[in-house]
């Protein structure tokens, strides 16, 4: 018995094929037909070379094409590669490096730099390319995309799969150079798409999902080259639902408010404030107006929203159920909040006996102690990391009772009912005076201030205390002010002396693709504001 993904998705298919599947704007597909044109697909690969455990990268923005190749990729028991379509040449090369690729499927606008790269990895023969209406004329390598399909035969007929093939996404890179994580299927289902029902027992009985019993229709807002555009898809399609997702190509609020309205979405799938804000402003613009009633769910991954926001989307959408996740490339799901909220720090988030939060011997911090440590996840996890060896013995871990654990970075707090509070990225811990302060803490209190629309928190170096904290704050308008005191004074009631912005700097937040504060960026420019006097 293997829980192959491809294998569960015909099941469900073949159970019930006229099942509306798919959705991206005005292109809509049923499970037959994403079934059919996944295996067109997967024949052109098979014959191009492509095997088991070959790597088909996927430079594009959202499209059904995008769903067509990771399913086709699983039929063969081949891998996709999430090609991030903002980095630049030297980022590119080291993604078709490092990730060993032998197919690439791409959109015509990024002609120009396969192009440029197609010389420099002999290994990668294999071109498709993706009609986007650009009209530029290229010599790029490259077969067009439904030429390939259509020299094929849309049926079946491929060899057995294993619950062991594996599933491959690169990282965001926030901390570094993106890293491959490796999953074989049967963890991935069960720790991703299985969370709704608790599982099945069988393959066979992924066909009780066939008509989508909890009437899922989940709109997706992250893009599908991050695993927070993916995981959503595949609980949504692997438990019968329908997966939407936008395809603009930047966030478009009231585009998000019209596909709600006009496709009666159910679920939406958001990152943090940096999606979560523009929305509810978009909905309570006394200038639009929107019957959004059928949304009963906003869910946020990669990034949590602040108490402020989670009001405001109250605000602006009445009685809807709003959660959030811990999450991550490596960890995939860890835990869900609970409904006890500290206003300092945030949503709680409930352990069981896969989550804990390890001190640094691997033993789990008890309630009552008020300790701080790893947050960790054991049971269905990955493999480790594609071709990293070094990283992948200090992210997963084995404990004294042999119990195997990844450590993706995040810290967290057990409070004395049981609960959690994350902290934050041990990597963008703030060392002041010798005492550690997450950034996440301090932003979730400075960010209730009425003038603040984002914030972000960063450590510079400071002669005295070797990091010296610095609120780096966008104002909700043009008209809005601040000063330090005002933030010290607030944080005072909420935080410790010692976790105290001790500088000020306004300025719009930027953020990474995947809508996460670009902290790079952030400590950039505050050590800049700030030997500047700006």
């Amino acid at each position: 018995m293997h829980f192959q993904l491809a294998d569960l998705y015909e099941c469900l298919c073949d159970a019930r094929p006229d099942a509306e599947v798919l959705i991206a704007r005005d292109r809509r597909c049923t499970r037959a037909q994403l079934d059919a044109r996944a295996n067109q697909l997967a024949h052109y690969l098979t014959a191009q070379g492509v095997r088991r455990g070959g790597h088909v990268g996927v430079y594009a923005y959202n499209r059904l094409e995008w769903v067509e190749t990771l399913l086709a990729c699983w039929k063969i028991g081949a891998a996709t590669i999430n090609v991030n379509f903002r980095y630049v040449t030297d980022e590119l090369r080291y993604i078709w490096d490092n990730s060993d690729m032998v197919g690439l499927v791409y959109e015509r606008s990024f002609a120009d730099r396969v192009k440029e790269l197609a010389s420099e990895f002999p290994a990668l023969r294999t071109y498709l390319v993706l009609n986007d209406g650009s009209d530029s004329e290229t010599d790029a390598p490259g077969l067009p995309y439904e030429d390939a399909l259509s020299a094929h035969s849309s049926e079946r007929g491929f060899e057995p799969r294993s619950g062991d093939d594996i599933y491959l996404l690169y990282t965001g890179g926030t901390t570094g150079m993106p890293k491959g994580v490796l999953w074989r299927h049967e963890d991935l289902y069960f720790n991703i798409a299985a969370q709704l029902t608790g599982g099945i027992e069988s393959p066979e009985e992924i066909v009780k999902q066939a008509d989508n019993p909890l009437g899922m229709r989940t709109l997706t807002l992250s893009p599908l080259m991050h695993g927070g555009g993916q995981y959503p898809l595949f609980i949504t399609i692997l438990n019968g639902g329908v997966g939407l997702f936008p395809i603009s190509r930047h966030f478009d609020p009231h585009e998000v408010l019209t596909i709600v309205e006009g496709e009666r979405v159910v679920a939406l799938s958001i990152i943090g404030d940096a999606m979560g804000r523009p929305l509810a402003e978009a909905k309570l613009d006394k200038r639009t107006s929107y019957d959004n009633s059928s949304l009963s769910v906003i869910s946020t991954g990669g990034s949590l929203l602040t108490d402020a926001v989670r009001e405001l989307l109250r605000a602006a959408f009445g009685r809807v159920f709003i959660t959030g996740g811990i999450g991550s490339s490596e960890i995939g799901s860890a835990a869900r909040e609970t409904p006890a909220f500290d206003p300092t720090t945030g949503p709680r988030f409930a352990l069981d006996d896969t989550a804990a939060v390890l001190d640094d011997k691997l033993q789990r911090i008890e309630p009552g102690s008020g300790g701080i440590g790893r947050l960790a996840r054991n049971g269905h996890i990955p493999l480790g990391y594609y071709k990293d060896e070094a990283k992948t013995a200090a992210t997963f871990v084995t404990d004294a009772q042999g119990v195997r654990w990844v450590l993706p970075g995040d810290y967290a707090r057990v409070e004395d009912d049981g609960t959690i509070t994350l902290l934050g990225r041990g990597s963008e811990c703030i060392n002041s005076g010798g005492e550690k302060i997450f950034p996440d803490e301090v932003e979730a209190v400075v960010s209730q201030l009425p003038a603040v629309r984002y914030a972000a928190v960063v450590g510079v170096p400071d002669r005295q205390w070797q990091e010296r904290v610095v609120a780096l704050v966008e104002l909700e308008d043009a008209s809005a002010t601040l000063t330090l005191d005002e933030v010290q004074e607030h944080c005072r009631r909420h935080l410790a002396g010692y976790k105290l912005p001790r500088s000020l700097v306004t300025s719009e937040i930027q953020r990474t693709p995947s809508g996460k504060v670009n902290y790079v960026w952030a400590k950039e420019y505050a050590e800049k504001a700030l030997a500047t006097g700006d």
